[in-house]
Protein backbone atom coordinates (compact mmCIF):
# COMPACT_ATOMS: atom_id res chain seq x y z
CA UNK A 1 0.00 0.00 0.00
CA UNK A 2 1.12 3.84 -0.58
CA UNK A 3 -0.38 4.73 2.75
CA UNK A 4 1.69 4.80 5.86
CA UNK A 5 0.42 1.91 8.67
CA UNK A 6 -2.67 3.43 10.66
CA UNK A 7 -3.13 2.85 14.04
CA UNK A 8 -4.71 -0.63 14.98
CA UNK A 9 -6.31 1.32 17.66
CA UNK A 10 -8.96 2.76 15.11
CA UNK A 11 -9.44 -0.76 14.36
CA UNK A 12 -10.04 -2.04 17.87
CA UNK A 13 -12.03 0.92 18.64
CA UNK A 14 -14.57 0.35 15.49
CA UNK A 15 -14.71 -3.25 16.61
CA UNK A 16 -16.28 -2.65 19.96
CA UNK A 17 -18.52 -0.22 19.01
CA UNK A 18 -20.07 -3.08 16.77
CA UNK A 19 -19.47 -5.30 19.38
CA UNK A 20 -21.81 -3.59 21.38
CA UNK A 21 -24.77 -3.42 19.67
CA UNK A 22 -25.09 -7.55 18.29
CA UNK A 23 -27.13 -9.20 20.22
CA UNK A 24 -26.50 -11.71 22.82
CA UNK A 25 -24.98 -14.64 21.48
CA UNK A 26 -24.45 -14.38 18.29
CA UNK A 27 -21.63 -14.15 15.17
CA UNK A 28 -21.11 -11.44 12.66
CA UNK A 29 -18.86 -12.14 9.64
CA UNK A 30 -17.28 -9.57 7.17
CA UNK A 31 -15.52 -10.74 3.98
CA UNK A 32 -13.10 -9.18 1.54
CA UNK A 33 -14.04 -8.24 -2.00
CA UNK A 34 -13.22 -10.35 -4.96
CA UNK A 35 -10.85 -9.34 -7.40
CA UNK A 36 -13.06 -8.78 -11.18
CA UNK A 37 -12.21 -9.97 -14.02
CA UNK A 38 -12.21 -8.03 -16.76
CA UNK A 39 -11.23 -10.12 -19.75
CA UNK A 40 -9.20 -12.68 -20.45
CA UNK A 41 -6.67 -12.75 -17.82
CA UNK A 42 -7.12 -8.91 -17.01
CA UNK A 43 -8.55 -8.18 -13.54
CA UNK A 44 -9.61 -4.59 -11.56
CA UNK A 45 -7.32 -3.50 -9.49
CA UNK A 46 -8.18 -4.78 -5.87
CA UNK A 47 -10.67 -2.81 -4.06
CA UNK A 48 -10.62 -3.55 0.04
CA UNK A 49 -14.87 -3.74 1.31
CA UNK A 50 -14.68 -0.55 2.80
CA UNK A 51 -16.44 -2.63 6.30
CA UNK A 52 -13.62 -5.00 6.89
CA UNK A 53 -11.21 -2.79 6.22
CA UNK A 54 -13.31 -0.42 9.19
CA UNK A 55 -13.26 -3.13 11.36
CA UNK A 56 -9.83 -4.86 11.07
CA UNK A 57 -7.45 -2.37 8.88
CA UNK A 58 -6.81 -5.51 6.53
CA UNK A 59 -6.85 -4.46 3.08
CA UNK A 60 -5.99 -7.29 1.14
CA UNK A 61 -8.57 -10.06 -0.82
CA UNK A 62 -9.40 -13.75 0.84
CA UNK A 63 -9.78 -12.38 4.00
CA UNK A 64 -12.56 -12.90 6.65
CA UNK A 65 -13.28 -11.17 9.89
CA UNK A 66 -15.43 -13.46 12.10
CA UNK A 67 -16.40 -11.79 15.64
CA UNK A 68 -18.17 -13.47 18.03
CA UNK A 69 -18.19 -11.71 21.56
CA UNK A 70 -20.20 -14.54 23.41
CA UNK A 71 -17.62 -17.41 22.26
CA UNK A 72 -16.37 -19.47 25.60
CA UNK A 73 -13.31 -19.88 23.55
CA UNK A 74 -12.03 -16.18 24.42
CA UNK A 75 -9.03 -16.91 21.38
CA UNK A 76 -12.62 -17.25 18.81
CA UNK A 77 -14.17 -13.77 20.27
CA UNK A 78 -12.36 -12.15 17.46
CA UNK A 79 -10.40 -13.84 14.27
CA UNK A 80 -8.96 -13.54 10.93
CA UNK A 81 -9.03 -16.03 8.13
CA UNK A 82 -6.09 -14.81 5.79
CA UNK A 83 -4.76 -15.99 2.41
CA UNK A 84 -1.68 -18.18 3.51
CA UNK A 85 1.21 -16.32 1.85
CA UNK A 86 4.36 -18.60 0.40
CA UNK A 87 7.05 -17.88 -1.83
CA UNK A 88 5.62 -18.23 -4.91
CA UNK A 89 2.79 -15.80 -4.01
CA UNK A 90 5.60 -13.10 -2.78
CA UNK A 91 7.26 -13.47 -6.02
CA UNK A 92 4.45 -13.02 -8.39
CA UNK A 93 1.54 -11.27 -6.32
CA UNK A 94 4.18 -9.09 -3.08
CA UNK A 95 3.98 -10.52 -0.08
CA UNK A 96 0.86 -11.19 2.12
CA UNK A 97 0.08 -10.51 5.74
CA UNK A 98 1.86 -12.86 7.92
CA UNK A 99 0.04 -14.27 11.30
CA UNK A 100 2.23 -11.37 12.99
CA UNK A 101 1.65 -8.58 10.34
CA UNK A 102 -1.53 -8.61 10.94
CA UNK A 103 -1.75 -8.14 14.80
CA UNK A 104 0.23 -5.35 14.04
CA UNK A 105 -2.43 -3.57 11.82
CA UNK A 106 -5.68 -5.07 13.04
CA UNK A 107 -4.63 -5.98 16.59
CA UNK A 108 -6.26 -9.44 16.52
CA UNK A 109 -4.25 -12.15 18.05
CA UNK A 110 -6.10 -15.16 17.02
CA UNK A 111 -5.41 -15.53 12.80
CA UNK A 112 -5.98 -18.81 11.31
CA UNK A 113 -5.51 -19.55 7.22
CA UNK A 114 -8.23 -19.24 5.09
CA UNK A 115 -8.21 -23.68 4.30
CA UNK A 116 -9.33 -23.80 8.28
CA UNK A 117 -12.37 -21.35 7.80
CA UNK A 118 -14.95 -24.02 7.46
CA UNK A 119 -14.09 -26.32 10.23
CA UNK A 120 -13.38 -23.56 12.85
CA UNK A 121 -16.35 -21.31 11.51
CA UNK A 122 -18.57 -24.64 11.96
CA UNK A 123 -17.62 -24.70 15.95
CA UNK A 124 -18.63 -21.60 16.25
CA UNK A 125 -21.70 -21.67 15.14
CA UNK A 126 -22.67 -24.80 16.77
CA UNK A 127 -22.39 -22.53 19.75
CA UNK A 128 -24.09 -19.63 18.31
CA UNK A 129 -27.78 -18.57 18.49
CA UNK A 130 -27.74 -16.10 15.94
CA UNK A 131 -25.67 -14.79 12.68
CA UNK A 132 -25.32 -11.30 11.05
CA UNK A 133 -25.16 -10.79 7.56
CA UNK A 134 -23.18 -7.61 6.19
CA UNK A 135 -25.58 -7.07 3.38
CA UNK A 136 -24.90 -3.67 1.28
CA UNK A 137 -28.04 -1.38 2.25
CA UNK A 138 -26.43 1.81 1.25
CA UNK A 139 -29.63 3.89 -0.42
CA UNK A 140 -27.58 4.28 -3.51
CA UNK A 141 -25.89 0.60 -4.08
CA UNK A 142 -26.09 -0.96 -7.37
CA UNK A 143 -26.43 -4.74 -6.06
CA UNK A 144 -26.15 -6.27 -9.68
CA UNK A 145 -22.93 -8.04 -9.48
CA UNK A 146 -22.52 -10.73 -7.18
CA UNK A 147 -20.28 -10.30 -4.10
CA UNK A 148 -17.67 -12.73 -2.17
CA UNK A 149 -20.41 -11.39 0.73
CA UNK A 150 -23.76 -12.50 -0.94
CA UNK A 151 -22.23 -15.90 -2.00
CA UNK A 152 -21.49 -16.49 1.70
CA UNK A 153 -24.66 -15.40 2.42
CA UNK A 154 -25.86 -18.23 -0.25
CA UNK A 155 -24.13 -20.99 1.20
CA UNK A 156 -24.59 -19.95 5.13
CA UNK A 157 -28.24 -20.14 4.66
CA UNK A 158 -27.89 -23.47 3.38
CA UNK A 159 -25.66 -25.34 6.06
CA UNK A 160 -27.46 -23.15 8.63
CA UNK A 161 -30.96 -23.12 8.12
CA UNK A 162 -31.66 -22.26 12.44
CA UNK A 163 -29.74 -20.03 12.82
CA UNK A 164 -31.50 -16.65 13.71
CA UNK A 165 -30.50 -13.79 10.94
CA UNK A 166 -29.74 -10.33 11.73
CA UNK A 167 -27.97 -7.99 9.75
CA UNK A 168 -24.89 -5.57 10.30
CA UNK A 169 -25.92 -2.67 7.88
CA UNK A 170 -27.63 -0.29 10.41
CA UNK A 171 -24.96 -0.95 13.39
CA UNK A 172 -21.73 -0.34 10.77
CA UNK A 173 -23.96 2.70 9.27
CA UNK A 174 -24.48 4.17 12.77
CA UNK A 175 -21.14 3.90 13.81
CA UNK A 176 -19.29 4.54 10.60
CA UNK A 177 -20.92 7.74 10.08
CA UNK A 178 -19.36 9.40 13.33
CA UNK A 179 -15.38 9.15 12.70
CA UNK A 180 -12.61 8.46 15.37
CA UNK A 181 -9.69 11.04 15.18
CA UNK A 182 -7.73 8.31 13.61
CA UNK A 183 -10.25 8.88 10.89
CA UNK A 184 -10.27 12.81 10.82
CA UNK A 185 -6.43 12.74 10.63
CA UNK A 186 -6.28 10.45 7.28
CA UNK A 187 -9.12 12.66 5.52
CA UNK A 188 -7.70 15.78 6.01
CA UNK A 189 -4.39 14.17 4.60
CA UNK A 190 -6.81 13.28 1.30
CA UNK A 191 -7.92 16.82 1.87
CA UNK A 192 -4.77 17.96 1.91
CA UNK A 193 -3.19 15.86 -1.78
CA UNK A 194 -6.90 17.29 -3.41
CA UNK A 195 -5.61 20.93 -2.42
CA UNK A 196 -2.08 20.45 -3.77
CA UNK A 197 -3.87 19.00 -7.13
CA UNK A 198 -6.26 21.68 -7.14
CA UNK A 199 -3.53 24.30 -6.85
CA UNK A 200 -1.44 22.74 -9.16
CA UNK A 201 -4.26 23.19 -12.18
CA UNK A 202 -5.15 26.05 -11.43
CA UNK A 203 -1.54 27.07 -12.99
CA UNK A 204 -2.02 24.82 -15.93
CA UNK A 205 -5.66 26.05 -16.98
CA UNK A 206 -5.38 28.10 -20.00
CA UNK A 207 -7.24 28.53 -23.18
CA UNK A 208 -6.52 25.00 -25.46
CA UNK A 209 -6.06 22.77 -22.83
CA UNK A 210 -7.96 19.91 -22.94
CA UNK A 211 -10.33 18.47 -19.81
CA UNK A 212 -8.05 14.92 -20.42
CA UNK A 213 -4.57 17.33 -19.69
CA UNK A 214 -5.83 18.75 -16.60
CA UNK A 215 -7.20 14.98 -15.35
CA UNK A 216 -3.64 13.76 -15.96
CA UNK A 217 -1.89 16.81 -13.98
CA UNK A 218 -4.72 16.16 -10.79
CA UNK A 219 -3.53 12.07 -10.66
CA UNK A 220 0.47 13.03 -10.94
CA UNK A 221 0.09 15.24 -7.77
CA UNK A 222 -2.36 12.72 -6.26
CA UNK A 223 -0.12 9.37 -6.88
CA UNK A 224 3.18 11.22 -6.03
CA UNK A 225 1.84 12.46 -2.61
CA UNK A 226 0.89 8.73 -1.73
CA UNK A 227 -2.60 8.47 -2.50
CA UNK A 228 -4.32 5.39 -3.88
CA UNK A 229 -5.68 7.51 -6.74
CA UNK A 230 -8.85 9.08 -7.26
CA UNK A 231 -11.83 8.37 -4.48
CA UNK A 232 -14.18 8.64 -7.13
CA UNK A 233 -14.18 9.18 -11.33
CA UNK A 234 -13.37 12.88 -11.94
CA UNK A 235 -15.36 15.32 -13.33
CA UNK A 236 -13.47 17.67 -15.79
CA UNK A 237 -16.14 19.56 -17.13
CA UNK A 238 -15.77 22.55 -19.24
CA UNK A 239 -18.20 25.35 -20.57
CA UNK A 240 -21.97 23.16 -21.27
CA UNK A 241 -20.28 19.85 -20.26
CA UNK A 242 -20.82 21.09 -16.42
CA UNK A 243 -23.92 20.76 -17.16
CA UNK A 244 -24.61 17.20 -16.75
CA UNK A 245 -23.85 16.21 -13.87
CA UNK A 246 -22.06 13.04 -13.50
CA UNK A 247 -19.82 13.85 -16.91
CA UNK A 248 -16.49 11.96 -16.55
CA UNK A 249 -15.48 11.55 -20.54
CA UNK A 250 -13.12 14.46 -20.06
CA UNK A 251 -12.35 14.57 -23.65
CA UNK A 252 -13.17 18.18 -24.67
CA UNK A 253 -11.22 21.38 -25.05
CA UNK A 254 -11.35 24.08 -22.66
CA UNK A 255 -12.17 27.14 -24.70
CA UNK A 256 -11.81 30.87 -23.59
CA UNK A 257 -14.16 32.50 -22.28
CA UNK A 258 -15.75 28.90 -20.46
CA UNK A 259 -15.73 28.33 -17.29
CA UNK A 260 -14.56 24.41 -16.33
CA UNK A 261 -16.02 22.53 -13.31
CA UNK A 262 -13.97 20.52 -12.00
CA UNK A 263 -15.31 17.39 -9.05
CA UNK A 264 -12.30 15.37 -8.00
CA UNK A 265 -11.12 14.15 -5.11
CA UNK A 266 -8.11 12.45 -3.65
CA UNK A 267 -8.05 9.02 -1.81
CA UNK A 268 -5.54 8.03 1.09
CA UNK A 269 -5.22 4.80 2.89
CA UNK A 270 -9.37 4.13 1.47
CA UNK A 271 -10.84 7.67 2.97
CA UNK A 272 -12.16 9.76 0.34
CA UNK A 273 -12.07 13.44 -0.55
CA UNK A 274 -14.75 14.82 -2.45
CA UNK A 275 -13.98 18.85 -3.69
CA UNK A 276 -15.33 20.63 -6.62
CA UNK A 277 -14.54 24.40 -7.62
CA UNK A 278 -15.78 26.23 -11.46
CA UNK A 279 -13.05 28.26 -12.50
CA UNK A 280 -12.54 30.52 -15.65
CA UNK A 281 -10.42 28.69 -18.70
CA UNK A 282 -8.61 32.35 -19.27
CA UNK A 283 -8.23 33.25 -15.69
CA UNK A 284 -11.26 36.00 -15.62
CA UNK A 285 -15.32 35.14 -14.76
CA UNK A 286 -17.52 37.38 -16.85
CA UNK A 287 -20.00 39.45 -14.89
CA UNK A 288 -22.74 37.45 -15.61
CA UNK A 289 -20.37 34.16 -14.81
CA UNK A 290 -19.56 35.87 -11.31
CA UNK A 291 -22.83 36.70 -10.79
CA UNK A 292 -24.32 33.46 -11.01
CA UNK A 293 -20.84 31.77 -8.74
CA UNK A 294 -21.73 34.32 -6.27
CA UNK A 295 -25.24 32.89 -6.09
CA UNK A 296 -23.70 29.61 -5.79
CA UNK A 297 -21.34 30.78 -3.05
CA UNK A 298 -23.89 32.57 -0.51
CA UNK A 299 -26.20 28.95 -0.46
CA UNK A 300 -23.02 27.11 0.37
CA UNK A 301 -22.33 29.78 3.21
CA UNK A 302 -25.45 30.01 4.58
CA UNK A 303 -25.85 25.89 4.03
CA UNK A 304 -22.85 25.53 6.06
CA UNK A 305 -24.11 27.02 8.95
CA UNK A 306 -26.89 24.29 9.18
CA UNK A 307 -24.58 21.85 9.94
CA UNK A 308 -24.73 21.33 13.41
CA UNK A 309 -26.01 18.41 15.85
CA UNK A 310 -29.50 18.01 16.18
CA UNK A 311 -30.68 18.82 12.35
CA UNK A 312 -32.25 16.52 10.55
CA UNK A 313 -31.30 16.17 7.54
CA UNK A 314 -34.86 16.22 5.27
CA UNK A 315 -35.50 19.34 6.28
CA UNK A 316 -32.08 20.89 5.70
CA UNK A 317 -32.21 19.95 2.05
CA UNK A 318 -35.77 21.77 2.23
CA UNK A 319 -33.97 24.67 3.80
CA UNK A 320 -31.44 24.64 1.12
CA UNK A 321 -34.08 24.74 -1.71
CA UNK A 322 -35.57 27.98 -0.50
CA UNK A 323 -32.26 29.37 0.42
CA UNK A 324 -31.59 28.68 -3.39
CA UNK A 325 -35.04 29.74 -4.41
CA UNK A 326 -33.99 33.46 -3.54
CA UNK A 327 -30.56 33.13 -5.83
CA UNK A 328 -32.41 32.14 -9.09
CA UNK A 329 -35.05 34.68 -8.44
CA UNK A 330 -32.22 37.32 -8.18
CA UNK A 331 -30.74 36.13 -11.38
CA UNK A 332 -33.84 35.71 -12.99
CA UNK A 333 -33.98 32.27 -13.87
CA UNK A 334 -37.11 31.67 -12.34
CA UNK A 335 -40.11 34.47 -11.26
CA UNK A 336 -42.69 34.35 -8.46
CA UNK A 337 -45.66 32.57 -11.05
CA UNK A 338 -43.10 29.65 -11.52
CA UNK A 339 -43.35 29.51 -7.57
CA UNK A 340 -46.85 29.85 -7.58
CA UNK A 341 -47.29 27.08 -10.14
CA UNK A 342 -44.64 24.40 -8.44
CA UNK A 343 -45.03 21.08 -8.02
CA UNK A 344 -44.79 20.57 -4.27
CA UNK A 345 -42.68 17.24 -5.09
CA UNK A 346 -40.05 18.99 -7.77
CA UNK A 347 -39.75 22.86 -6.91
CA UNK A 348 -38.99 25.48 -9.31
CA UNK A 349 -35.82 25.99 -8.19
CA UNK A 350 -35.21 22.18 -9.06
CA UNK A 351 -34.81 23.39 -13.15
CA UNK A 352 -31.39 24.69 -12.24
CA UNK A 353 -30.24 22.85 -8.95
CA UNK A 354 -31.83 19.41 -9.56
CA UNK A 355 -29.32 17.26 -6.78
CA UNK A 356 -29.16 17.15 -3.10
CA UNK A 357 -26.61 19.59 -1.11
CA UNK A 358 -25.06 17.87 1.30
CA UNK A 359 -23.76 13.51 1.61
CA UNK A 360 -21.76 11.69 4.18
CA UNK A 361 -18.29 11.07 3.40
CA UNK A 362 -15.98 8.89 4.97
CA UNK A 363 -14.33 5.71 3.76
CA UNK A 364 -16.86 6.13 0.55
CA UNK A 365 -17.53 8.92 -1.00
CA UNK A 366 -20.81 8.33 -0.62
CA UNK A 367 -20.18 7.02 2.77
CA UNK A 368 -22.36 4.81 5.00
CA UNK A 369 -25.23 7.08 7.50
CA UNK A 370 -28.41 7.02 8.22
CA UNK A 371 -30.53 9.99 6.71
CA UNK A 372 -33.35 9.79 8.75
CA UNK A 373 -31.47 10.38 12.22
CA UNK A 374 -30.39 13.61 13.73
CA UNK A 375 -26.87 14.90 12.51
CA UNK A 376 -24.51 14.37 15.14
CA UNK A 377 -20.95 15.66 15.81
CA UNK A 378 -18.18 14.43 14.76
CA UNK A 379 -19.70 13.27 11.11
CA UNK A 380 -18.41 14.52 8.10
CA UNK A 381 -20.69 16.17 5.27
CA UNK A 382 -20.13 17.83 1.93
CA UNK A 383 -21.71 21.11 1.09
CA UNK A 384 -22.03 21.14 -2.75
CA UNK A 385 -24.48 23.57 -3.94
CA UNK A 386 -24.63 24.25 -7.77
CA UNK A 387 -26.35 26.17 -10.55
CA UNK A 388 -26.56 24.46 -14.13
CA UNK A 389 -27.78 26.70 -17.06
CA UNK A 390 -28.06 24.10 -20.36
CA UNK A 391 -28.96 27.65 -22.47
CA UNK A 392 -25.81 29.80 -21.02
CA UNK A 393 -23.85 26.77 -21.61
CA UNK A 394 -22.05 27.29 -17.77
CA UNK A 395 -22.68 25.24 -14.65
CA UNK A 396 -21.33 26.32 -11.30
CA UNK A 397 -20.57 24.08 -8.34
CA UNK A 398 -18.86 24.50 -5.34
CA UNK A 399 -18.23 21.65 -2.66
CA UNK A 400 -16.22 21.20 0.08
CA UNK A 401 -16.00 18.65 3.12
CA UNK A 402 -16.90 19.69 6.38
CA UNK A 403 -16.70 18.14 10.14
CA UNK A 404 -19.95 18.79 12.31
CA UNK A 405 -18.84 20.31 15.85
CA UNK A 406 -20.75 20.23 19.53
CA UNK A 407 -21.09 23.85 18.91
CA UNK A 408 -20.89 26.72 16.36
CA UNK A 409 -20.22 26.35 12.67
CA UNK A 410 -18.37 22.85 11.18
CA UNK A 411 -14.67 22.80 10.28
CA UNK A 412 -13.83 23.46 6.88
CA UNK A 413 -11.22 20.52 5.72
CA UNK A 414 -10.02 22.40 3.12
CA UNK A 415 -9.65 25.82 3.76
CA UNK A 416 -6.69 26.88 1.97
CA UNK A 417 -8.40 26.30 -1.76
CA UNK A 418 -9.03 29.53 -3.28
CA UNK A 419 -12.96 30.36 -2.74
CA UNK A 420 -14.26 33.57 -3.86
CA UNK A 421 -14.73 34.37 -7.33
CA UNK A 422 -11.31 36.85 -6.48
CA UNK A 423 -9.16 34.99 -4.92
CA UNK A 424 -9.63 31.84 -7.84
CA UNK A 425 -8.79 35.31 -10.28
CA UNK A 426 -6.04 36.35 -8.45
CA UNK A 427 -4.33 33.00 -7.93
CA UNK A 428 -4.54 31.98 -11.66
CA UNK A 429 -2.94 35.27 -12.73
CA UNK A 430 -0.62 35.20 -9.66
Amino acid sequence: MKYERIDKRLFERNRAKFTKRMKENTVAVFNSNDIYPISADSTMPFEQHRDIFYLSGVDQEESILVLFPNASDEKHREVLFLKETNDHIAVWEGEKLTKEAAFETAGIKTVYWLDQFDTIFNSMMAEAEGIYFNTNEHLRANTETQTREDRFIIECKKRYPAHQVHKSAPILHEIRSVKEDIELDLMQTACDITEKAYKRVLKFIKPGVWEHEIEAEIIHEFIRNRSNGFAYTPIIASGKNACVLHYIENNQECKDGEVILMDFGAKYANYAADQTRSVPVNGKYTPRQKEVYNAVLHVKKEAEKLLVPGTLIPEYHKEVGLLMQEQLLKLKLIDKTDIKNQDPNWPAYKKYFMHGTSHFIGLDTHDSGLYHKPIQAGMVFTCEPGIYIPEEGLGIRLEDDLIVQEKGAPINMMPGLPLEADEVEDYMNS
